[in-house]
């Protein structure tokens, strides 16, 4: 216990005074880029900056101080901190990080001045001086970061795409050669605060695509039941020609929240019956034999598995009864559950996964191959389509969000898989 004390303390110092780094170089970058300005409206500026960083800073230390009794309680005030706190910050990083960058060059110049007598005036470099090139760079990156981020917390949460992937299936029987599968992932409904109408978007888009299947693959919900409870009759208008399944997320066991056991007993009995009330058939670790003009193909859902994360999901109950069954889909909320213990399985053609966000920030290129996002470097397989032999995996996005309450880069995606056979 006083250990975890003491770590939670040094973690906290840390975080503090990488805070205060950033602000010494993000301010840095300001006063430069304000030279030209009179004095009256540089002091202006300084006192309405200043007053929101002293806002934001000391609301984020709130919110981290009182971070379990906020996800409960005052949800609004949590998200609202992490926006803040994002959109002011992330530009400053960007900035200060170009003034550290021509600091060290500095230091450099002034280690080969001392060190060989020289004037250290060749690492200038001619016509461009540090103010007219880091500067002006650092100004412009860090202008677009901030006009992204206001962006991805205003409107960007709510862009939904549709992705489109053609997957070629062994096995695959003929009647189901052509079949449209749309998955979304990741709802986090507790998130949205009843913006009906902004997300009712996204539902009139997926029945748009006149999907054969909509499957579901976890977290509904941010920490229990009652944030999904609004949400029934706007998902109840989805509609597909076979049906809608879905699995549960590690956020859909209310093991989150400060919450009693009471609460996280009745969440745990009331989220299955709202995922009933929606219209989802919820596999729990099971599966379901889908005949479409007398032939078969196995659709397997498992409770969540993932490395790090609560491993319920039981991959051999699940396709108990499934071996007679040429091809066969699997949700499974978490990627790695795919690289732990699925990609052993050459019977599983296709599987299906939510859970990493994309961490709701990146940028996409898909005509040049350009995808980068902060979660590559948890996760393996992170965001879209993977082929490995004959089995393909794919990773939705997400369509809601969770913590940082926006999208940058990467929109809130629903996915249209079209079966073909291989």
């Amino acid at each position: 216990m006083r250990g975890n004390l003491i770590g939670a303390i040094l973690g906290f110092i840390i975080f503090i005074a990488v805070l205060v780094l950033v602000e010494i170089y993000g301010f840095k970058g300001i006063h430069v880029s304000l030279k030209n300005w009179t004095s009256i409206w540089r002091t202006v500026f300084y006192w309405l900056y200043w007053t929101m960083t002293v806002f934001t800073f000391a609301l984020t230390i709130m919110a981290m101080l009182n971070f379990r009794a906020w996800r409960t309680e005052h949800p609004q005030w949590l998200m609202f901190a992490m926006a803040a706190f994002m959109v002011l910050w992330a530009p400053k990083v960007i900035l200060g990080a170009f003034h550290l960058i021509d600091d060290l060059r500095y230091l450099v110049q002034w280690g080969v001045k001392a060190f060989s007598g020289t004037s250290g005036e060749g690492l200038e470099g001619k016509g461009i001086s540090r103010a007219t090139f880091l500067t002006r760079i650092g100004q412009v990156t860090a202008g677009l970061t901030f006009v992204s981020f206001l962006y991805g917390v205003t409107k960007g949460r709510f862009a939904f795409r549709v992705l489109n992937h053609k997957v070629a299936m062994k096995n695959l029987p003929s009647a189901f050669d052509g079949m449209k599968v749309v998955q979304i992932s990741d709802a986090h409904l507790g998130s949205f605060f009843e913006q009906f109408e902004d997300v009712r978007k996204g539902i009139k888009m997926i029945n748009d695509l006149n999907p054969d299947l909509i499957l579901f693959t976890g977290d509904l919900v941010n920490i229990e039941s009652s944030e999904a409870e609004p949400w029934i009759p706007v998902f109840k208008e989805l509609r597909a020609k076979y049906g809608k399944y879905s699995i549960l997320g590690n956020h859909d066991y209310a093991d989150y929240g400060n919450l009693t056991e009471e609460q996280v007993l009745f969440s745990r009995t009331r989220l299955p019956e709202i995922h009933q009330e929606m219209g989802f058939d919820l596999l729990l670790n099971e599966n379901r034999i889908l005949n479409v003009k007398g032939e078969k193909v196995a659709l397997i859902g498992v409770e969540n598995w993932g490395k790090g994360f609560k491993q319920q999901g039981d991959l051999a109950k699940a396709m108990a009864g499934t071996e007679d069954v040429p091809s066969r889909i699997l949700m499974s909320h978490d990627p790695t559950h795919w690289e732990e213990q699925v990609n052993s399985k050459e019977e599983i053609q296709l599987t299906l996964s939510g859970h990493t966000h994309g961490m709701q920030m990146g940028i996409e290129i898909p005509s040049i191959g350009l995808k980068l996002s902060p979660a590559r470097f948890r996760y393996k397989r992170w965001g879209g389509l993977y082929t490995e032999g004959e089995q393909h995996l794919h990773v939705n996005r997400g369509f809601g969000f969770l913590g940082f309450p926006g999208r940058v880069g990467m929109w809130p995606e629903i996915t249209l898989l079209e079966l073909q056979s291989a």
